[in-house]
């Protein structure tokens, strides 16, 4: 009976529960599903991180390549990120060109490397006019199940953490870069975002961490990423209906908490990596 009135009534069946104060997966309205992490996982990566928020599954592998900075920043390298959205992850998405979903995920990611200054460009500067080097960061999207924009910054930021870079020399009679891959550097990463992403149900109820069937039926959806530094790096808010001050306010310091929380998380396994080493 209950299978034949989520089926035909989707959205009633879920205002059923949030009457109730919960959630049809026995979540209350303020509870982030279960976070598991793991760096490291993709041994011909320079730096990887697989990421579990639910049933949501987020892998990111970092690649290096040595190019030429640019005329306008000779001091400077490069961070290109991509989100991948495979039909594998979800019968939703299709084979071929990045569909809009995974195209703003990207630009969300690209967005969030600029405005928290994660990454400092001048970093990868090997040689000032001379040498750099790019970071590709693909994000792929192994199982989704909503709440994806908070998985790709969890994986960025781990896999960010796990990369080292090659000691890198220019020889003096050639010109040519020699690359030592023996001898490696951590990567600095100056401050960690963590994104928290909710949705409104009949512009009034607030959740957290959404799944795909409950970011289908909302009237809004918002992602708020902070620092360490309790700042925010973004409000991101695509369409759907206006919130009030108080539900922002709301959703903002529920971000910050959760913020502490992924950052203990990366901590710990980080540091579980490193001691097996």
């Amino acid at each position: 009976m209950a299978a034949g009135f989520k089926t035909a009534e989707p959205l009633e069946y879920h205002r059923s529960f949030l009457k109730e104060k919960c959630r049809p997966d026995g979540r209350e309205l303020g509870e982030f599903r279960t976070t598991t992490l793991n760096i490291g996982s993709i041994s011909t990566a320079d730096g990887s991180a697989l990421v579990k928020v639910g049933n949501t599954t987020v892998i990111c592998g970092i690649k290096l390549e040595l190019a030429n900075p640019t005329v306008e920043a000779p001091n400077k390298g490069y961070i290109v990120p991509n989100v991948d959205l495979p039909p594998l992850c979800s019968s939703r998405f299709r084979q071929g060109p990045p569909g809009e979903q995974a195209q703003a995920a990207s630009q969300f990611v690209a967005d969030i490397i600029e405005s928290s200054s994660v990454i400092q460009t001048e970093d990868l500067c090997i040689e000032r006019g001379k040498l750099c080097w790019v970071l590709y960061c693909d994000i792929v999207c192994l199982d989704y199940d909503g709440n994806l924009l908070d998985a790709c910054v969890i994986a960025l930021l781990a896999a960010l953490k796990n990369t080292r870079l090659p000691e890198v020399t220019i020889n003096a009679e050639t010109g040519s870069p020699e690359v030592n891959l023996e001898t490696r550097t951590g990567l600095r990463v100056h401050s960690r975002p963590v994104g928290s992403s909710f949705c409104v149900f009949d512009d009034t109820v607030l959740i957290v961490d959404p799944t795909a069937e409950e970011e289908g039926l909302s009237t809004a959806h918002l992602t708020v990423v902070t620092d360490e530094e309790e700042r925010l790096c973004s409000v991101h808010k695509p369409g759907g209906t206006s919130l009030s001050g108080e539900k922002l306010q709301e959703c903002i310091s529920r971000a910050k908490t959760r913020h502490k929380e992924i950052c203990k998380l990366v901590d710990k396994v980080t540091r579980s990596v490193q001691s097996e080493k």
